[in-house]
């Protein structure tokens, strides 16, 4: 089993480097770390007395991992699931904030246990995902991978500027699709001809 920290190294990777792009709503972006996550902890890398896109490009990769591990994984009490799970909800808390433990909390419904959707991960919902892994073994991992692939899809359906994100130019499968597709099973993946059927009403 892999560590927090091999995991936390692993979205980093994943994440690349620092891009500033205006179609992100998160703004100003290095190793994953958000300038608005940057604002919210204080980090003047630069010491000039305001946090801008200056202080994004100078965070360091080990800065990242040590970000996303305390405020990522440690503060919302990701480790209080499944050591199984906690990979693709971790790596799904550091792209998308508390809307990962909805997801899940979503989905514990499709498994007939019912928990507050609030986006905090407390011990009711902790003890009904232990309920549900038991119940339906790994198949609730790729069940949450694909409740997050379905994720990254709304979003592209109601934001024309966010499907860049979901489908490459040349109309593959693009950056948010194979990160979920990550964390789920190979059967589980959508073929070129499914995934082109998809999106097929995106402009």
């Amino acid at each position: 089993m892999k560590s927090v920290q091999q995991i936390a190294e692993e979205i980093v990777a994943r994440e690349g480097g620092f891009v500033n792009d205006p179609d992100d709503p998160g703004g100003a972006t290095n190793f994953g770390v958000t300038i608005h996550t940057m604002l919210r902890l204080g980090l003047d890398l630069d010491r000039d007395g305001d946090v801008d896109a200056s202080d994004v490009r100078r965070l360091t990769r080990a800065q990242a991992v040590d970000i996303f591990i305390k405020h990522y994984f440690e503060k919302p009490r990701i480790t209080l699931l499944p050591v199984e799970l906690q990979p693709s909800v971790f790596d799904m808390y550091v792209n998308a904030g508390s809307n990962a433990v909805k997801i899940l909390q979503r989905l514990l419904g499709e498994f007939q246990e019912s928990v507050t959707i609030d986006g905090a991960l407390g011990p009711k919902t902790a003890a009904a995902v232990r309920r549900a892994v038991e119940k339906s073994g790994p198949y609730f991992v790729d069940a949450y991978g694909i409740a997050r692939r379905n994720y990254y899809f709304r979003l592209a359906d109601r934001r024309a500027a966010s499907r860049k994100y979901a489908r490459t130019r040349a109309g593959g499968k693009g950056g948010w699709i194979k990160r979920a597709e990550e964390f789920i099973s190979p059967e589980f993946h959508l073929t070129n001809q499914d995934f082109s059927k998809r999106v097929e009403g995106w402009a």
